[in-house]
């Protein structure tokens, strides 16, 4: 403890950066070359600025990245416990979502969205359209932005 406040480490940093020659050269081309988002690339000036050579505050970090310090704190714990490639990339949702449709009942969706409208109907809605599936029993129920979602992945055209 006494090396880290004889080099100025403030003493509430509990997780310390220290890069290598490799890691930190990786970083300062993936930064320098502008291919990868602009996620990645702040995470990738936190890491080089939080570096024990850098001497970066979280202060002076967080006013040149426009971050907060708990996220340069996030991102600093994430690579000490995990590593690089971690920090870098975006966490994965937790939550896995059931999809209403599966390609079946994309299928007769699409059909449907082709058909004729009801009688008394130009063409047809996405609240009719998420009624008449149920109606037919492809779908136990659905919500009219998921079947707009589907006709617009797949480039279905109500009109």
């Amino acid at each position: 403890m006494d090396r880290l406040k004889a080099e100025g480490i403030p003493m509430n940093t509990k997780y310390l950066v220290e890069l290598s020659d490799e890691q930190r050269q990786h970083l300062e081309k993936l930064t320098s070359s502008g291919t990868c988002s602009a996620r990645q690339m702040k995470r990738a000036h936190i890491l080089l600025k939080s570096d024990r050579s850098a001497c970066w505050s979280y202060e002076q970090i967080a006013e040149a990245f426009d971050v907060s310090d708990v996220t340069i704190a996030k991102v600093r714990k994430t690579f000490v416990e995990q590593g690089l490639e971690v920090a870098l990339q975006r966490k994965k949702p937790e939550r896995e979502y059931e999809h209403s449709l599966d390609g079946e009942g994309e299928a007769h969706l699409i059909a449907l969205a082709c058909s004729e409208p009801p009688a008394g109907r130009d063409r047809w809605s996405l609240r009719l359209l998420r009624d008449r599936l149920v109606k037919l029993g492809h779908v136990e129920s659905i919500s009219h932005e998921t079947v707009r979602r589907t006709l617009k992945k797949t480039n279905s055209n109500r009109g």
